[in-house]
């Protein structure tokens, strides 16, 4: 069993998938916007405390969170 590391979710339809892969979670989201209009959002799952730690100090796209 694959764990699941997103879940993606419309607030303004019935759009709800869990994806293994960030990557397809992104995609997800984006395709959804491009036919939709709507701003589907993610829920990311729990990541090692060593993955958490490096995404926290890298902050929002990479920037650092000084």
């Amino acid at each position: 069993m694959t764990a699941h590391r997103a879940t993606v979710s419309c607030p303004e339809c019935e759009l709800e998938e869990a994806f293994s892969k960030l990557a397809a979670a992104r995609m997800r989201i984006e395709n959804h916007r491009e036919e939709t209009g709507h701003e589907a959002v993610w829920e990311l799952g729990q990541f090692a405390s060593g993955v958490e730690k490096m995404g926290n100090e890298a902050g929002v796209c990479g920037i650092p969170d000084n």
